[in-house]
């Protein structure tokens, strides 16, 4: 008997990795899928947070008159939440969190909170940064939130 269950082992192994070996495979490509959508790369952060900076501050700007001043230097980004939404009719991302940032030329450095929406460029090699123009949607009609994107440069690509 010991002889024939040495002989059934081998046989049952395979048929086990017949099935178990594409169902973990499956697990590994839909867990690491999920992991690389999940969080743009610290490069696009920064750029997307320097980007929100200089338009808030060009819009200030604009509406007193002055010059809006050199590109501001962000760090130190920590994102807290992060979650999937619809960007128009794309998919995109929401994320908050803290990051510290300071004004060209400006010595004291500003530990902040922010909220940003990027959007994955269509082929996925570039990001856009998404602001929300108007009220913000009610819950259930994201679908009639109007956004302005405007694109991360290239060198943000991961």
């Amino acid at each position: 008997m010991p002889a024939v269950f040495s002989r059934a082992q081998p046989l049952l192994l395979r048929r086990l990795g017949a099935w178990l070996l594409p169902l973990l495979l499956m697990v590994c490509v839909v867990l690491t899928g999920c992991s690389a959508a999940a969080q743009p790369p610290r490069s696009v952060l920064l750029q997307a947070l320097e980007l929100q900076i200089q338009l808030t501050q060009g819009a200030i700007a604009d509406a007193l008159a002055l010059d809006a001043g050199g590109m501001p230097e962000v760090s130190r980004v920590r994102v807290a939440e992060q979650q999937s939404i619809l960007i128009g009719e794309a998919k995109g991302l929401r994320l908050q969190g803290q990051f510290d940032w300071r004004l060209a030329g400006d010595p004291i450095r500003v530990d902040s909170p922010f909220e940003l929406f990027l959007q994955r460029g269509e082929r996925g090699q570039s990001w856009r940064l998404a602001r929300p123009v108007g009220p913000a949607a009610s819950a259930g009609a994201e679908d009639q939130q109007t956004w302005i994107t405007d694109p991360l440069p290239l060198k943000a690509m991961g």
